[in-house]
């Protein structure tokens, strides 16, 4: 590596190389505001008084509103869990057995394969038959109009990825919401690797139910997973098994002979809420949200289209989308079959150019901290 490859890489605030968003983001002073956050939470939380509990609510209410407004929902619509699988699995629980038994439930290969764990774990069980829309041979997302067509009237419920975590494939959110129209079906929406880099509103596209996380382009920290329910659903659709006291309409009720549902989705809460990741979370929703409208999108663009004349011209197999309105913030490509993704990798990581890796596939993410100098040092090391 070059001397001036190696400048500036003891800088623990130079992200010049991070192209992770698809897996943690940053933003600029991330670190102090995160530490300012916890430090002023452990203040209040050690204080010789009975306010921390109030504090401690009122901050994950507060994560929780702005993921609301974040995505066009109101307050009664969302709520919090450990992560997108646990999210996703609160809704399940929530379904009555009838809505799923001797149907089907579809979800497309390129999904998060967290999710089809959880769905293929639970068909036997819940006595649903999963469906999977495979990729085209040669191809390397599912197309929409192959999992439209497989979405039958046998669907009771379709798991719809937004941006794929493997390709950055982004499917139309409009055809998705008149297919479950069309077919009367429940619609999910995993969001994870879309929001905060791509513009969403439930209002315009409507799902019934809604899965996210701070982590990627929230900039947030690990632990904290978001959901939403819409308002139909929630009533229609949602008596979760697994409960506990803050699930209930009045948390404070303990008479064990008397049990109601919060009214809203707050229900989907189970016993003593964690704090903590909605506290280190904050900071970096705040900032995004304060961020003139489009701007960290333009910035991904410019970066991103660099990215892919760099993959062309390194002899790289393209796996994203090249049309901007069908791909999400994200560049991944294959590498050829002579080079070892995984030492790549860390050479890369020698140069303070951050990527991963999934098998042979290379996960280029630029965000708002990634620079065209830290693009510089990618294509001085990436091989040919």
């Amino acid at each position: 590596m070059t001397q001036d490859l190696r400048n500036g890489l003891n800088d623990l605030d130079d992200f010049s190389g991070w192209l992770m968003y698809h897996s943690v983001g940053v933003y600029p002073g991330h670190r102090h505001a995160m530490r300012d956050a916890l430090a002023s939470f452990a203040d209040v939380w050690c204080a010789a008084d009975d306010t921390r509990w109030d504090a401690a609510l009122g901050a994950r209410a507060k994560l929780l509103g702005d993921w609301a407004a974040l995505i066009g929902a109101s307050d009664a619509e969302v709520f919090a869990a450990q992560n997108v699988t646990d999210a996703f699995a609160r809704y399940l629980d929530g379904l009555a057995d009838k809505t799923l038994a001797n149907r089907t439930v579809l979800v497309a290969a390129d999904c998060f394969p967290s999710l089809h764990f959880l769905l293929s774990g639970l068909a036997e069980r819940r006595g649903f038959a999963l469906r999977t829309v495979r990729v085209r041979e040669g191809e390397s997302y599912v197309r929409d109009e192959d999992f439209i067509e497989a979405w039958t009237d046998d669907v009771a419920l379709a798991l719809v990825t937004w941006v794929s975590s493997l390709t950055s494939k982004r499917v139309s959110l409009a055809a998705m919401c008149e297919q479950a129209r069309r077919r009367g079906s429940l619609v999910a929406l995993d969001v994870t690797q879309g929001i905060g880099i791509l513009p969403f509103d439930v209002k315009e596209t409507p799902f019934d139910f809604v899965c996210g996380s701070t982590l990627k382009w929230l900039c947030g920290a690990p632990g904290t997973g978001l959901g939403y329910i819409a308002s139909k659903s929630l009533h229609d659709n949602a008596n979760p098994a697994v409960r506990g006291w803050f699930s209930q309409e009045d948390p404070f009720n303990w008479n064990i002979h008397s049990f109601s549902y919060a009214s809203g989705a707050r229900r989907f809460d189970t016993g003593t809420p964690s704090i903590l990741p909605f506290v280190a979370s904050q900071p970096g929703m705040s900032w995004l949200r304060a961020q003139p409208a489009g701007s960290v999108r333009a910035h991904n663009l410019a970066l991103a289209h660099e990215l892919i004349a760099m993959v062309d011209d390194k002899g790289y197999r393209l796996l994203s989308p090249r049309n901007d309105d069908e791909r999400g913030g994200s560049i991944m490509a294959e590498v050829p079959a002579h080079l070892d993704a995984a030492k790549i990798v860390l050479q890369l990581k020698g140069a303070g150019v951050f990527v991963d890796s999934r098998s042979r596939t290379l996960r280029f993410s630029p965000g708002v901290c990634t620079t065209r100098a830290g693009l510089d040092r990618l294509a001085q090391c990436l091989p040919q």
